[in-house]
């Protein structure tokens, strides 16, 4: 599995210079508001799951025009208070799974909100929630050209949507502590972080793992490997739509999301990745305006540092969360205690 993009050195200089199209925020402020007016308050059910440490909730809350979008909200069996809270995104292809699975950040002692992903379940975790979005012009299998055509009926823009309204149902639960919640997602899911870090403030941490959905564009280009593939295929078929079909993707970019986002974040990005070429995550990375670190794993593909990573992460998000409910503000007598931003 040889190199097959930028070497990391050039990596770490290429910047995409790509301006966010016209009306950008003004598209995401009415999507969102949109969301926001048609959602009712989300349910929690308690199912049992046969675990004795580890409390599961089904969760159902209104995502992009109100529809009801499903997803497994994790708990440490015994209540401790307002806890920090994962909110983790899918990959490509998976749905929310099973009820036992997927344990880590509970086990570790957080809230764990799974959401699933309308529309898909197929690759290797069932998932419960459909898509009602059209098919658009005549797109070809898979979400990157579903609904394009017309800009307000993309798959993305649903799917980004229920991201968003995803966090809110989080802090909504009383167990949840709404000030600490880090956002996190592997592939696909990692390009849904970044984008909910660029459109949801207050924000504690944002996790984007090899993350798809950054500079689109290159990724059509010079990805050998689904799902950016779609995209040419498409463009095999259709020539003609070459440029409406990027600015219409532009609006979905975590090259655009990445300066509007200022919680703390940590990357991962692997240099022989054929799925997410290393340059394009890179190229978000550089564009991300709050404080940030990367991962890179030099000699791995797409599934990048995997419980490698992952033990990385839990000890980032114990820095920033600590574990348990929050410690109760001190209150200082005399000079106040030296910031330590």
């Amino acid at each position: 599995m040889p190199l097959t993009d930028l070497t990391l050195a050039e990596c770490l200089d290429y910047r995409a210079r790509q301006p966010a199209p016209a009306g950008f925020d003004a598209f995401w402020a009415r999507t969102l508001q949109a969301a926001e007016q048609a959602a009712r308050p989300p349910r929690f059910d308690p199912v049992d799951a046969g675990l004795a440490a580890v409390r599961v909730l089904d969760v159902t809350f209104s995502g992009h025009g109100g529809e009801p979008v499903r997803g497994w909200l994790r708990l440490p069996a015994a209540p401790a208070g307002a806890l920090g809270c994962v909110v983790e995104y899918l990959g490509y292809g998976r749905g929310r799974g099973l009820p036992h699975e997927n344990l880590t950040w509970a086990a570790a002692g957080y809230a764990h909100l799974v959401m699933d992903t309308r529309g898909q379940g197929w690759s290797a975790a069932p998932g419960a929630t459909p898509d009602s979005g059209g098919s658009g012009d005549g797109p070809v299998p898979g979400f990157l050209t579903r609904g394009t055509g017309r800009l307000d009926d993309h798959y993305y823009r649903r799917l980004l949507t229920d991201a968003v309204r995803c966090v809110a149902a989080a802090r909504s639960h009383p167990e949840v502590d709404p000030d600490r919640v880090v956002v996190t997602g592997f592939s696909q899911g990692g390009g849904i972080a970044l984008a909910v870090a660029g459109l949801v403030p207050g924000l504690a941490g944002a996790m984007p793992d090899v993350p798809f959905l950054c500079h689109i564009r290159r990724g059509a280009e010079r990805a050998a490997l689904p799902p950016y593939t779609e995209i040419a295929a498409y463009l095999a078929l259709h020539r003609e739509r070459a440029e409406a079909l990027f600015a219409e993707l532009d609006h979905f970019d975590g090259l655009h999301f990445a300066p509007r986002a200022t919680a703390p974040a940590l990357f991962s990005v692997a240099m022989m990745d054929q799925i997410c070429p290393p340059s394009t995550c890179f190229a978000a990375y550089h564009e991300y305006a709050g404080p940030k670190e990367v991962a890179v794993y030099h000699y791995n593909g797409h599934e990048g540092g995997g419980e490698f990573h992952r033990a990385r992460q839990l000890a980032w998000v114990r820095e920033r969360l600590g574990t348990g409910p929050a410690a109760p503000t001190p209150v200082l007598s005399g000079p106040a205690a030296p910031s330590r931003g």
